[in-house]
């Protein structure tokens, strides 16, 4: 950076002349992965934090930096720290100004967490409700929240965060909001017991079994995910860490091998016309879907397998672009002519993960128990 003396030019690393954020984006690209960035608003270093509008025009100046050094950034990911600088005073953050610097230079970034685009699931932990609504009402207080929670110990969830209790987007938390947004959730925490790497910490890794319960409850129940790695004292992400990371992307690719419903017959009870019929929901096609027409609750939808296939999984999707409507929904498989409910829930939203007990079977039905307006499929997997 051009603006601060804590920086690699400062450093022995390639003589000062390194960029450590363009060697990132550069391997990113190389290796198909789209390119982020983080800055943290509470800067600990700077001697103009808490100095008001001097420290927000360094603070745009790096933004600045970021935005237009490095190629397209698909995610501006923002914290709310707000602790005291040297000087013990605390910064009043420009978050419309930070926003405006986002908007006019990478138009297409998502801003995420302390932003308008992807609201910050509440806690550090990996926590996140049981309904995940992505259609909640416009907090005015979103900084605050954020600013409250943010960087703090992430090996246990906040003592007073309940995923029971905490009611975001029901027809109950919405009643009499005048404004309404589209505010999906982020799901983060970290593979170690902190978000900076220390090696006595390499005991404190997340196992295999707590990502993929993490993996299932956040990708899985229409949230996001984001696990945090820490590079070592050698700029490297450390091989016990790796190796965790082959282990749970290996675990996917299991869970996920192959698609049993690709080439199925879905019949419904009921359709809204001849284009958007249950078959439509097993199409790749994102504007093919099936949707219930105006009366929405009971409707059916029956999975044919066609043979008898091991399932322990189904993976269901709305189609978003008509918003999230669905409240409450069951699965049911066939044993023996009997039909048996496994798993039932709230929200489906981008999507929902229903796992069950294996169990070998030709038949899967999903009734819609409850929606708003109207109910909509776009995906209907079964692994």
């Amino acid at each position: 950076s051009a603006y601060t003396d804590h920086s690699v030019k400062y450093s022995p690393w390639k003589d000062g002349k390194g960029d450590v954020v363009k060697e990132c984006a550069d391997a990113c690209r190389e290796y198909g992965l789209k390119f982020g960035v983080y800055l943290s608003p509470w800067d600990r270093h700077d001697s103009r934090y808490g100095e008001g509008e001097a420290y927000n025009r360094y603070y745009k100046n790096q933004l600045k930096e970021l935005l237009t050094n490095y190629g397209d950034i698909f995610c501006v990911w923002l914290d709310g720290a707000c602790g005291e600088g040297k000087n013990g005073r605390k910064q009043d953050y420009d978050w419309e100004g930070y926003y405006a610097v986002v908007r006019e230079l990478q138009p297409g970034a998502c801003i995420c967490v302390t932003g308008p685009d992807v609201r910050w699931v509440g806690n550090e932990a990996g926590v996140c409700r049981s309904s995940e609504w992505s259609v909640v009402p416009y907090w005015h207080s979103l900084q605050a929240t954020v600013e409250a929670r943010s960087q703090k110990d992430v090996s246990k969830p906040p003592r007073k965060f309940s995923p029971q209790d905490v009611d975001l987007g029901s027809r109950k938390a919405i009643k009499g909001c005048n404004k309404l947004i589209w505010y999906p959730a982020e799901v983060n925490t970290s593979l170690r017991k902190g978000w900076f790497y220390h090696e006595s910490e390499d005991y404190s890794l997340k196992p295999l079994k707590k990502l993929m319960d993490i993996y299932y409850n956040s990708v899985g129940a229409n949230g996001s995910f984001l696990l945090n790695l820490s590079p070592n004292k050698e700029g490297k992400i450390a091989e016990k860490d790796v190796e965790t990371m082959i282990s749970m992307g290996a675990q996917l690719e299991i869970d996920f091998n192959e698609n049993l419903a690709e080439d199925s017959v879905i019949t419904d009870n009921r359709h809204l016309d001849d284009s958007h019929t249950g078959q439509a929901a097993l199409s790749y096609d994102p504007e093919e879907y099936w949707h219930s027409g105006p009366q929405p609750d009971g409707s059916e939808l029956v999975l044919d397998l066609g043979d008898e296939y091991d399932i322990n999984k189904i993976v269901l999707a709305e189609h978003i672009r008509t918003g999230q409507q669905i409240e409450e929904f069951s699965v049911y498989i066939k044993i023996k002519d009997k039909w048996k409910k496994v798993s039932e829930g709230t929200v489906i939203g981008h999507k929902r993960i229903c796992r069950f007990e294996e169990e070998r079977i030709r038949y899967i039905r999903v009734v819609i128990e409850k929606a708003r307006c109207f109910a909509t499929l776009s995906k209907f997997e079964a692994y």
